[in-house]
């Protein structure tokens, strides 16, 4: 496996990914994710400003997530101090066929090298309320809930929020 930065001819693999993820996230009871979104011209945002990564196993786009500094003003909501500078890992998935491989773990591996390589010492994610392998995954790799919040863009839907400090 090798973790990489995504380019725009990856679009059309991620798209099937996220085409492969969203309807067992549905299934799941997790609706953080719809046909809508994430969409290519997000990814090709997250292209353009060099934050979004891939997991390529064999050639094939195996999982990707965006590494970045974008904090939702709702993380205040989670007890998350938004003035400080942090890492934040959005758009997390991994495909079917690559479940158990520790695609996540790998590409949340990543997000802390940024952070290291960037000076930043503050990581953070959030996942739906209802995304029992997140909230597993999170705190096995360090992350501590920092508490629930809304999201404007997503109504009616609650999101559990994590930060990761990490040491010298």
């Amino acid at each position: 496996m090798i973790i990489r930065l995504a380019t725009l001819n990856d679009i059309d693999a991620i798209m099937q990914l996220i085409a492969q993820v969203v309807p067992v996230m549905n299934a799941s009871g997790n609706f953080q994710w719809d046909n809508t979104y994430p969409n290519a011209e997000v990814f090709k945002n997250d292209i353009a400003q060099q934050q979004l990564w891939v997991a390529d196993v064999d050639g094939k786009v195996a999982g990707v997530t965006a590494i970045t500094t974008d904090q939702a003003d709702e993380y205040r909501h989670a007890g998350m101090d938004t003035s400080q500078t942090a890492i934040v890992t959005h758009r997390l998935a991994v495909g079917l066929d690559y479940r158990g491989m520790y695609i996540a773990e790998s590409l949340l591996n990543q997000a802390e090298l940024v952070a290291r390589e960037r000076g930043i010492d503050i990581l953070r994610i959030d996942t739906n309320s209802n995304n029992k392998a997140t909230r597993k995954l999170f705190p096995k790799l360090g992350y501590e809930f920092t508490g629930e919040t809304g999201f404007k863009f997503r109504p009616n839907l609650r999101f559990y929020c994590y930060e990761k400090v990490l040491g010298e």
